[in-house]
């Protein structure tokens, strides 16, 4: 050995990545991706030693069973930790260098591991690298630093970020250091193995080369040169991105690539809200508390499950009685006794219906009263004021480029895959506007009307009571769509706070506080159409949803939580009243109590909201301009939420009064509605 000192390259390595787990054991060619990185690495002259540092975790099991299988040296140690990590698996080996490595880097290149130690041996150096910056192929990162000053990291590093990530405390502390850089800056390549566009390009790579294993970097530039279409394949992957993102984030990015959309709710999909620095993901909760992936702690003063959640987070009585359920059978060719308990509080809760009939979301809900209301009218035309889900009867109203929905809280509903015959058959209506829809009913055979019963616009004194009496002289079903005010004001529905009774009431979200299961009520002569068509649902029978549903009415009508949400309410529209006028910024706060919401005024409306979202998720509150109240929303949340509120109004009015709100936004600015995601 010329150089005299043991040198020992270790490779981070674990199967639980957030962003493509099991990259490193991801097929390639004839090999994969960790054994082509030891293959490759075993060509440099001037490390003596390669060992897979793993973690303890069951899930990386799998990977020392395989590095068994091809004799490969590893080293376990803790999952989280992997500066500790690393500084055991040095001394196992009784290193004096330590060449960094991720197993990312199926391509390392040996020349560039050996040019690099060479530097460092030359130049006496305690750090060297060839990334600082870097000028070559991202994915042939090395890094090299004596054993001592991995020590001296081991001992003095105490930041979350430094202990991920080995090497920045150690670049931070570090008296000299050497970068290796290239005569051509190639950092623009990517050739690193995160997702599964970076694995296309690799595989093309090394279907070129094969049988070869061993060609340099150049080569490969040199092939990607001659084939520049291939850059496209991972070009807008940015390097390092994983190093400065949550693993929220990473496990969204990776959403993306498998799910349209990322998820199948577009109101938690992060671009909504914080485009570049949302969690997106929880790992638990509790009350009116959310701990994301990375378990930081956030008061969720928010959507709280997009309102699901009235009695809080994991209620443990709900959930013991769920869990209860669930050990006993979820699922049977029999039917849960529990679907005929929770009919009969429904009906009890509201006197003036008959029958039930249950779902699972609101908008089947919704597809089943309009199927029912349209067989016992017998007539096909719709009039609706409101947002009542994604099916086609809805949206078949922006049939034929009419954007018939935009006044209904949501612009831009696309109506692509909606058969063209249902066009001219369901038409919108303005809230507490009797005459509007007079003239609807006048000009089509309508046989429907569904609407919410108030939303963001309070009803006029007799808007609900014309409405019915309309209905009942034209023949027509009207159906209230208390989906999400639902008792949020009243034990029921908000008709009952009116006093104004419909033929069906349609319920979901937070009849089952988080849980599954949503309720058609209505009078007999309606629900028993459903005798004489085809509505039928497997999991529409499933127990836990029922099981949920008749804990949370039991345990809502114990505390008598909608009186407690509206009070919350209360509070909260009065501190963003106080803090806007406070820092005269003009707000538009509109809701029923229980659910208020606000809209900024003026040309950086969305600039402000994002920016609040961005300052108070920084402060430990996810928030933007709703706020669903829960009754874990005590006054030392408020409290604490007035505070960093008032904070984030005073940034605004400076904004207000001529700073720039484009400096103070990190990312994106979130995107408003619907529309601006078509």
């Amino acid at each position: 050995m010329a150089h005299q000192l043991k040198i020992v390259a270790i490779i981070q390595a674990r199967l639980a990545s957030t962003r493509f787990p099991n990259k490193v054991l991801a097929q390639i060619g004839n090999t994969t991706a960790v054994r082509l990185l030891l293959d490759r690495l075993s060509a440099s002259q001037m490390v003596d030693y390669s060992v897979i540092a793993t973690s303890v975790s069951k899930t990386d099991d799998e990977l020392c069973e395989y590095l068994d299988s091809i004799k490969a040296n590893y080293f376990r140690g803790d999952e989280k930790n992997v500066l500790d990590r690393y500084f055991k698996a040095a001394c196992f080996y009784s290193a004096d260098v330590i060449v960094r490595i991720c197993g990312d880097c199926p391509f390392i290149d040996a020349g560039l591991i050996d040019r690099t130690i060479d530097q460092y041996i030359q130049r006496g150096a305690d750090y060297a690298s060839n990334v600082n910056p870097p000028t070559f192929p991202d994915g042939l990162d090395v890094e090299v630093f004596s054993f001592d000053i991995l020590k001296a990291a081991f001992k003095n590093a105490t930041e979350n970020f430094d202990l991920e990530h080995v090497t920045p405390f150690i670049k931070k502390t570090a008296r000299s250091k050497v970068n290796l850089t290239s005569d051509i800056d190639m950092s623009s390549v990517r050739l690193t193995l995160d997702d599964r566009k970076d694995l296309s390009l690799i595989k093309d790579i090394y279907e070129h080369f094969y049988p070869n294993n061993h060609f340099n970097h150049l080569e490969i530039k040199r092939y990607l040169d001659a084939n520049p279409h291939l850059l496209l394949i991972n070009g807008t992957n940015i390097r390092n991105e994983g190093a400065n993102m949550s693993n929220g984030q990473k496990l969204w990015k990776r959403a993306q690539e498998v799910i349209p959309g990322g998820n199948m709710q577009i109101s938690k999909r992060a671009e909504m809200h914080l485009q570049d620095g949302w969690p997106n993901y929880f790992m638990r909760t509790r009350g009116c508390k959310i701990w994301d992936l990375d378990e930081n702690e956030y008061f969720d003063t928010y959507y709280m499950g997009l309102g699901t959640n009235i009695l809080g987070y994991s209620h443990p009585v709900i959930d013991e009685a769920v869990i209860k359920a669930v050990k006993a059978g979820n699922m049977s060719t029999l039917n849960a006794p529990e679907e005929v308990q929770l009919a009969e509080k429904l009906l009890e809760i509201n006197p003036w219906s008959d029958k039930v009939m249950f779902a699972r979301t609101g908008g089947e809900a919704n597809a089943i009263a309009i199927r029912l209301a349209r067989a016992a009218s017998n007539k096909q035309c719709v009039a609706l004021c409101g947002y009542h889900g994604w099916h086609d009867w809805y949206l078949s109203a922006n049939l034929g480029g009419k954007d018939r929905l935009s006044d209904h809280l949501i612009p831009g509903l696309g109506a692509r895959g909606i058969p063209k015959s249902t066009e001219d058959i369901v038409h919108a209506f303005k809230y507490n506007d009797l005459e509007g829809l007079r003239s609807l009913i006048n000009e089509f055979d309508v046989g429907v009307v569904i609407m919410e019963v108030t939303r963001n616009i309070l009803p006029n004194s007799v808007f609900l009571s014309e409405v019915k009496n309309l209905c009942r002289k034209s023949g027509i079903v009207l159906i209230f769509d208390e989906c999400t005010s639902g008792f949020r004001e009243t034990f029921g529905g908000l008709h009952l706070k009116y006093n104004v009774t419909p033929d069906i009431a349609v319920y979901g979200k937070a009849l089952g506080n988080g849980y599954a299961i949503s309720a058609i009520v209505g009078i007999e002569e309606v629900m028993d159409e459903a005798l004489k068509t085809f509505i039928s649902s497997t999991f529409w029978t499933e127990r836990i949803g029922f099981v949920a549903g008749v804990k949370t009415l039991a345990i809502m009508e114990e505390t008598r939580s909608w009186e407690k949400i509206t009070s919350i309410g209360k509070s909260v529209k009065k501190i963003w009243r106080d803090i806007s006028k406070k820092h005269d910024v003009k707000l538009d706060i509109s809701g029923i109590d229980a659910m208020p919401g606000f809209k900024f005024l003026g040309e950086s409306a969305q600039q402000y909201k994002t920016l609040l979202t961005q300052e108070m998720l920084k402060n430990g509150f996810l928030a933007g301009s709703s706020f669903y109240a829960c009754i874990a929303h005590n006054e030392d949340v408020l409290d604490q939420y007035k505070l960093k509120l008032d904070q984030v109004f005073e940034l605004i009015a400076n904004c207000e009064n001529g700073y720039d709100v484009e400096k103070l936004l990190k990312g994106t600015i979130s995107k408003n509605g619907i529309s601006r995601l078509n």
